[in-house]
């Protein structure tokens, strides 16, 4: 199961970081098809937040096909994204561990990762 968390200062509304959140969940495999979200008021409860702010982004959810709601039951993962599969999630979130570590000995701070990572990526996909 997912455990969102909220970053406060980074401007990005809250029912988008919980979007976010599953998406990337998806991505890494970490959350299935099948796999129950939390209830909106488990959510709540732990972040301390408005129940329409979880239902709204579990509505987004639906609304892109990722997650469906079950009257009684809960929401669930309908379908994953991402094509890679969780043996290469795993070989790959090494490398890209050891690449950090190597940068953070290279003296690289937080935002330096950041862009030289987003450089990389802009330049592989050009």
């Amino acid at each position: 199961m997912i455990d969102f968390y909220l970053d406060r200062g980074s401007g990005v509304s809250t029912y988008l970081q919980l979007v976010h959140q599953v998406k990337q969940a998806l991505r890494l495999g970490t959350l299935r098809p099948g796999d129950k979200l939390p209830t909106a008021k488990e959510v709540v409860d732990r972040l301390a937040i408005n129940p329409n702010t979880v239902l709204k982004a579990y509505r987004e959810l639906e609304r892109e096909g990722l997650v469906i709601g079950r009257p009684g039951m809960g929401t669930f993962v309908e379908r994953s994204i991402g094509g890679a599969t969780l043996a290469d999630h795993t070989r790959l979130r090494a490398s890209l561990a050891a690449w950090v570590r190597q940068a953070r000995e290279a003296g690289l701070a937080d935002e330096d990762l950041h862009a030289l990572f987003g450089a990389v990526v802009r330049e592989v996909a050009a």
